[in-house]
Order: C-alpha cells, then structure tokens, then sequence
C-alpha cells in the first residue's frame, strides 16, 4: 500500500509559480514511477507529467504538451516526495492536481489515468487572469 498527500496548491495570478509536492508513504517509493494528473469542472482527468528512474541518480521525466516548457518534475528520494514546479501559468492549468503512482514500467502508459495504482486526494490549483 502507498499513501499519497499532495500539496501546495492555491491562488495565483496569471504568470505566477507554484510548487506541488507529493509526499509519499508506504510501500518502496523507488518501486513506482509518480505522475501528475489535472481534471477542471466538467472535464475529463488529464495526464501532466511523470517520472521514473533507474538506479539512485538518473532519472526520466515525461510531460504533456500543455505542460512543457514551463512545469518541471523532480523527486527527492531521501524525502520520498515528488515535486512539480509550475511556471508561467494560466488560467487554463485551473484545476485540481493530483498525485499517482504506477507500478506499471512501459512509459506509454505514463499517460493513462487507469494505469495507475493509488492516488492521492488532490490541491486545487486556480490562476486569476
């Protein structure tokens, strides 16, 4: 079992930065690859970004073409916590962000929400204009 808390999301105007975290707990963090997900009001849950490593040190990241460029992924193996930074935003990245993790290895599944095994409860995330 993994438990997953994200956090750090608010208000921010357009332009501005946040950083989620996603703190995990449980089962080997090294045994999951860790995705961010977004859904908005009335929209379908949207695959952001992902990441999985090999080894101690090197590390891959994955993005959405909505997210490139301006998010970055990065995990701190000693906290166990996967962090996305996100630049430049707008009002379109409003919505709730939320932490997963997969036990799945083929990275063409990295985008699909069904491949994933927990979740976590979700930061709302809203960018004023």
């Amino acid at each position: 079992q993994v438990q997953l808390v994200e956090s750090g999301g608010g208000l921010v105007q357009a332009g501005g930065s946040l950083r989620l975290s996603c703190a995990a707990s449980g089962r080997t963090f090294s045994s999951y690859a860790m995705g961010w997900f977004r859904q908005a009001p009335g929209k379908e849950r949207e695959f952001v970004s992902a990441i999985d490593w090999s080894g101690d040190s090197t590390y891959y990241a994955y993005y959405a073409g909505s997210a490139k460029g301006r998010f970055t992924i990065s995990r701190d193996k000693a906290k166990n916590t996967v962090y996305l930074q996100m630049n430049s935003l707008k009002p379109e990245d409003t919505a709730v962000y939320y932490c997963a993790a997969t036990s799945h290895s083929r990275r063409d599944y990295y985008g699909e929400p069904t491949k994933y095994d927990y979740w976590g409860q979700g930061t709302q995330v809203t960018v004023s204009s």
